[in-house]
């Protein structure tokens, strides 16, 4: 049995259940998901602000889990990726790089469509980091993370009309860049008669292949776990001992 986590940094639990339903979809027999919602943070992370409140919540749950064999942090901006590499004791996998990578080996023009246009620029920075910046453009739908879960909203609509656009300007795969999307994926495809890769699916994929091959987090350098030391105030619960 491989037991894969994964956290969903904001606290909407409704968007968990589409998340983790979307995982489940994919996962091989004898992989076992648990989705879990931050216990504290922002209701959906939409800019650089949310990001840094979404963090402890999201170490938390990681620490709160000490028996998975792989983590996914399933927010399209990687929120706390490197932070949670360094605590966690399994590897943990980023939907955005995640679903860049798998649509990498499908095409070589790729679209990440994400939700609002103060996205955009978060996003091409991930993109430039993972090494796609010469095959991937970020574009936005200008619909709200909560809107995709609000009937009569149109971001159905609107996040369609966007890959569109994308496809015409050359595009030949499509990244969704919200895991609050996943549910829309095999649609999308169908419509759009291109791979379009959702990152949450891909990170199931990736997570499995990790934990198949007995790998976890290099503790040489970059990932070392933290040193130990003292946290003031409302953090101190989140202090690295010489266990972490």
């Amino acid at each position: 049995m491989t037991r894969i986590l994964i956290v969903n940094p904001n606290t909407t639990s409704s968007m968990t259940e589409t998340i983790g339903a979307a995982a489940r979809a994919v996962a091989a027999p004898g992989t076992e998901i648990a989705a879990v919602t931050s216990p504290m943070g922002p209701v959906s992370i939409e800019g650089y602000y949310d990001e840094a409140f979404a963090v402890p919540g999201l170490i938390q749950a990681l620490v709160n889990a000490p028996d998975a064999d792989a983590a996914i942090i399933a927010c399209f901006d990687d929120t706390g990726l490197d932070a949670a590499r360094s605590i966690a004791g399994y590897p943990v996998v980023g939907i955005c790089e995640a679903a860049l990578v798998t649509a990498g080996q499908l095409a070589k023009r790729i679209a990440v469509v994400t939700t609002l246009p103060r996205s955009i620029v978060p996003l091409e920075e991930l993109v430039r980091r993972y090494g796609f910046a010469e095959r991937a453009a970020v574009t936005a739908c200008n619909v709200a993370v909560l809107d995709l879960e609000s009937p009569g909203s149109g971001a159905e609509a609107k996040l369609e009309a966007e890959i569109a656009r994308a496809l015409d300007r050359g595009a030949e795969a499509i990244v969704l860049g919200c895991a609050g999307m996943a549910d829309l994926t095999a649609k999308l495809s169908r419509k759009f008669a291109v791979p379009v890769v959702d990152g949450v699916a891909a990170a199931v994929k990736q997570a499995e292949a990790l934990a198949g091959l007995k790998l976890t987090t290099s503790r040489r350098g970059a990932y070392a776990s933290p040193a130990a030391k003292n946290y003031s105030g409302i953090l101190a619960p989140f202090a690295p001992t010489e266990t972490s």
